[in-house]
């Protein structure tokens, strides 16, 4: 490879305006990152970068090279999620670009700071349709809070200085930044880059004794938790002031991480399925804390548990961004802070007497445990409820679960009570094939926890080559695949509103353990209830990546319901 060709764009002296030795652009890319702390990053990699790829080769930072675009996104928006820091991807352009965007839509819908580089054609050649051309900033606006180009390399410093503030500041979400390839050899002097400053918002103190007011006012209050921006601090911040308070404590979809599930105050989790008890709870309420979340359709049962946009509920509404404080629901108190600046401000608040709720509090803790106690039984030669049981009773309570989307999540999200934060990661976007790049990701940022995946059989194959990933990296992940041979979500509404009319709907797999085995990990079938604790334990041992298929009654849809109950209308 020749070497890069300096380019006449420099203005005045280098030492007048501070401009340091001369980098390429890609080199300015990697110097911009190591400075704002990057450790990891996920990609694919493409020619159109390839000057990037060349300076990551003399930095300490890892990259772990995937085999599909989208898996790679997601195992970035997974670091964003476990971490609070931006997840760092690389893709390639076109092709490379598209399959990205499964991975912006969740981090995107599910608040998670991330960052995507794209590699883009030379500049000469744009708007030619040139070979797998993209104008990103029409293509992908609707999916990340903000896509720009890189046309100057002299301003890489600034754009991605800016692009981290972004990601992490108001409502955390995904940037795209697109990357000329004739700008990445391209050699400037430019600034050095510096760490992006951190954008918090904090209440006020008179929004604080207006909150204290309201709840010495209440007598039915409900806390709903949600969003980003937590982390292990803020998260006992607040179980210490839901403890002084006696508040019944709910979790938003698919972020039950945010509330120990066993605490006295736990409530359950606000999501597809709720607990019948708990949403009567949530109607009933006379006040309604929201924190952190924005309570979209999939955690408000489609906008009935608090009406938009008048709730009946008295609603309290703590949220990181503005534009968010009021776009769905009007609060009687808005409060612009994040999770961790919002407990921080409740840390001296106390209640001047023993609340009123206690014993109801107290009840809807009991409902809860009565809600997820798995069935003993069902149809079928294998039972998840009882395997959910074993899993409870044998699994450390920091160990970390990943899914993506199905009827098969039910098992994890309602029968599984977790302890701690940073133990969950799946899309609120409900996107299929998150699970298996998430626990990639996972078992890397915290290689001494069990990480265990629960996919269906659709949604393993939708990101299943990413197997191929964790064998490379030795990552010791522990996959179950519920095959029950169908879409199950989709089946059960199919026979639901056209009950006997299948369509579109079968499947036909691989042996998925044989598959594990081919790959270099080990494969562990289950046509048992009781051959599922010791095919677990030898996957454990095994110290390999595993897949358990544990091979399930198509009848058996949900917990609830078998597919003919639904069927027939029962």
């Amino acid at each position: 490879m020749s070497a890069p060709v300096m380019h006449n764009v420099t203005h005045g002296s280098p030492q007048a305006s501070g401009h340091t030795t001369p980098r390429t652009g890609g080199q300015l890319i990697v110097d911009a990152l190591v400075a704002n702390g990057v450790r990891r990053l996920s990609c694919v990699p493409g020619e159109s970068y390839l000057a990037v790829l060349d300076a990551l080769h003399d930095t300490d930072i890892d990259v772990v090279v995937c085999r599909q675009e989208g898996g790679a996104a997601m195992m970035a928006d997974c670091w964003g999620r476990l971490t609070g820091e931006p997840g760092i991807c690389m893709v390639t352009r076109g092709p490379g670009a598209t399959n990205a965007s499964a991975g912006l839509h969740i981090a995107r819908q599910d608040s998670v700071p991330m960052i995507l580089f794209i590699g883009q054609v030379q500049r000469e050649a744009r708007e030619r349709e040139a070979f797998q051309e993209i104008e990103y900033r029409r293509a992908f606006t609707e999916v990340a809070k903000w896509v720009a180009e890189i046309d100057d390399a002299r301003r890489i410093p600034e754009f991605v200085t800016r692009a981290f503030a972004v990601a992490t500041s108001g409502r955390p979400g995904p940037v795209v930044l697109a990357l000329p390839e004739d700008m990445l050899t391209e050699t400037v002097h430019a600034p050095a880059a510096l760490p992006f400053t951190p954008v918090e918002a904090h209440p006020g103190p008179r929004q604080i004794a207006r909150l204290k007011a309201l709840l010495e006012k209440a007598e039915r209050p409900v806390v709903i938790l949600g969003g980003s921006r937590w982390d292990e601090k803020s998260v006992a911040g607040f179980s210490a002031f839901a403890e002084r308070w006696s508040l019944p404590v709910a979790c938003s979809f698919r972020r039950q991480m945010l509330f120990d599930h066993l605490h006295p105050n736990y409530a359950g989790d606000s999501g597809i399925g709720i607990n019948p008890a708990l949403g009567r709870e949530i109607r009933d309420a006379d006040l309604v804390l929201l924190l952190g979340g924005r309570y979209s359709e999939m955690p408000s049962s489609n906008y009935t548990l608090l009406e938009s946009p008048y709730p009946s509920q008295t609603l309290v509404h703590v949220h990181p961004d503005p534009s968010e404080l009021g776009r769905i629901y009007r609060p009687e108190l808005a409060i612009c802070a994040g999770p961790k600046e919002f407990v921080d401000a409740l840390a001296d608040l106390a209640p001047p007497s023993p609340p009123r709720w206690a014993e109801r509090t107290t009840a809807m803790h009991a409902a809860y445990l009565n809600w997820s106690t798995p069935p003993a039984s069902g149809p079928g030669e294998v039972h998840m409820g009882p395997i959910m049981a074993w899993i409870e009773e044998n699994v450390p309570e920091d160990a970390i679960f990943t899914n993506g989307a199905g009827n098969y999540a039910t098992w994890l999200h309602r029968f599984h009570r977790f302890r701690r934060y940073a133990t969950q990661a799946a899309p609120t976007s409900g996107s299929m094939g998150y699970g298996l790049p998430a626990a990639v990701a996972a078992k890397q940022l915290f290689p001494e926890r069990e990480v265990i995946c629960f996919a269906g059989d659709g949604c393993f194959l939708m990101h299943g080559q990413e197997f191929a990933t964790a064998v490379r990296y030795r990552l010791p992940i522990i996959t179950i695949v519920v095959n029950n041979g169908i879409y199950g979500t989709i089946r059960m509404h199919q026979e639901r509103e056209y009950p006997g009319r299948v369509s579109a709907t079968d499947l036909t797999n691989p042996d998925f353990a044989a598959m594990a085995v081919s790959y270099g990990g080990h494969g562990e079938v289950v046509t048992k209830t009781d051959e599922f604790a010791p095919a677990f334990l030898r996957a454990r041992e095994s110290g390999k990546p595993s897949i358990i298929e544990v091979k399930l009654d198509p009848e058996a849809i949900t917990p609830a319901r078998t597919l003919s109950q639904i069927k027939d209308g029962r």
